[in-house]
């Protein structure tokens, strides 16, 4: 419940609920092949699902305007053998000293930050290269959200 929560909030937050108007969208995240990080996962497809679903409501005139405001992604990072690492895999993500997850949006708005000390702490400056990873990986996840549904 916890993860479908995460997801529910990481997408309200880029919708205009107003213009959504009386609906429910129901987003099944299945998550078919990935080595870590599946809620970041679920996350950057869930919108590329909504994106394509709000689409196909405006194109039937159900919407009138596009409900979505912005973007938004997700990626984990963390502190592998002492080097921030982007996009953790099983065995870094399984190992790793710290490890975090960032939702940002495209216009650059923080959503969700999870990040956890796994076997130790993490200083401030660990912190700052994380974000700057998980900005950078976001950007890319961006562009190929929208290469995904042709924007």
């Amino acid at each position: 419940q916890e993860i479908q929560r995460l997801i529910g909030r990481s997408l309200r937050a880029v919708v205009d609920l107003k213009a959504l108007g009386e609906r429910q969208v129901t987003l099944d995240c299945d998550v078919i092949q990935a080595d870590g990080g599946t809620r970041t996962a679920a996350i950057t497809g869930a919108w590329v699902a909504l994106a394509s679903a709000l689409d196909y409501l405006r194109e039937e005139g159900v919407l009138k305007t596009d409900p979505l405001t912005d973007q938004v992604a997700a990626i984990s990072c963390g502190v592998f053998k002492n080097t921030p690492v982007l996009d953790l895999d099983y065995e870094e993500d399984s190992s790793a000293e710290a490890d975090s997850n960032f939702v940002l949006t495209g216009s650059g708005s923080i959503v969700e930050i999870q990040a956890t000390g796994e076997k130790r702490g993490f200083s401030r400056a660990e912190f700052d290269r994380l974000f700057a990873l998980a900005h950078g990986g976001c950007e890319t996840l961006f562009a190929l959200q929208r290469q995904a549904i042709g924007r």
